[in-house]
C-alpha cells in the first residue's frame, strides 16, 4: 500500500532535518568554553602595549547568533578574565571585514582599536577615563563630505548636512565609550561614531556600535584605566 504524505508535512520535516544538521555548528560556541587568554596570546592578535582588552566575539549560525564581550587584563605577561563574559549586540549586518567598514552599512568594524574616552548624560561618572558630559548642542558628524567628518562637535559650528545628536531621547548614550575607529587619519566614508554604549534591548542590534546592558557598561567604566592603554578587539578570528 502506498502512503502519501501531505506536502506541508514533507516541508516541515525537511526544515527540521536541515536545522538538525547545522545545530551542532550553530550552538557549539555556546557549549564550548572559548579561551580568550589563548586567543590574545596567539599571533596576530596579541595586543602591543596594552594591559586591558575588551574582546568582542560573535558565534552561531544564521539567526542563532550570540555576541560576547570578554573583559581581559594582563598581569605579569598572562591574560585573565576580570569578570564573567558579557552579552552584547553589534551592527544589524554583523561585522565588516577588516578595512571594509563603510558609512551607513549597518556593520561593526573589525580590528583592534584604542578606547580613548568616556561620555554620558551626567556631569560625571565613576571612571578613570577622560569623561565628557553630553550637552544639548553636541553632535557627531556622519556626513562623509564634511571637513569635520567623524568628529564630535557642536551643531552651531558645523557645516555638515548629516550628523547624529549625542543627547538622545533614549538612554542609549546615557553612558558610552569612544572607540578610536577611523580617527588617525580620518578617511571619508569609512565609518563614524563607533562606540560601546547602552543597548536598547539584548535582542535589538545597533547601527554599527557595540552595546551592552547599562549595568555592564558601568562595570567597564569603573574598570577601564587610561594608564593601561585599553583596547577593543572586534570581529577577528
Amino acid at each position: 500500500m502506498k502512503i502519501f504524505y501531505p506536502l506541508k508535512f514533507v516541508l516541515i520535516f525537511s526544515v527540521i532535518m536541515a536545522f538538525s544538521s547545522v545545530s551542532g555548528c550553530a550552538f557549539s560556541c555556546f557549549n564550548t568554553k572559548f579561551d580568550a587568554a589563548d586567543f590574545l596570546m596567539s599571533r596576530p592578535h596579541q595586543p602591543d602595549g596594552s594591559s586591558q582588552v575588551l574582546l568582542v566575539q560573535r558565534c552561531g549560525f544564521w539567526i542563532f547568533t550570540r555576541t560576547i564581550v570578554y573583559v581581559m587584563e594582563q598581569r605579569e605577561g598572562n591574560w585573565s578574565a576580570v569578570s564573567p563574559p558579557m552579552d552584547a549586540v553589534i551592527g544589524r549586518n554583523g561585522f565588516a571585514p577588516p578595512g571594509e567598514k563603510r558609512e551607513g552599512d549597518g556593520k561593526t568594524p573589525s580590528g583592534i582599536f584604542p578606547l580613548v574616552m568616556a561620555f554620558g548624560y551626567a556631569d560625571s561618572a565613576n571612571t578613570k577615563m577622560l569623561y565628557r558630559q553630553i550637552k544639548e548642542d553636541d553632535i557627531w558628524v556622519d556626513d562623509s563630505e564634511a571637513a569635520d567628518y567623524n568628529r564630535w562637535t557642536k551643531q552651531s559650528v558645523t557645516q555638515s548636512t548629516s550628523y547624529e545628536r549625542m543627547k538622545r531621547d533614549d538612554d542609549l548614550y546615557k553612558y558610552g565609550i569612544v572607540i578610536a575607529h577611523n580617527t588617525n587619519p580620518v578617511v571619508q566614508g569609512r565609518g563614524s561614531a563607533i562606540f560601546v554604549h547602552v543597548w536598547k534591548d539584548k535582542s535589538v542590534p545597533t547601527a554599527g556600535c557595540v552595546a551592552v546592558s547599562e549595568e555592564n557598561i558601568l562595570r567597564l567604566l569603573h574598570w577601564l584605566d587610561p594608564a593601561a592603554a585599553p583596547l577593543i578587539i572586534m570581529g577577528l578570528k
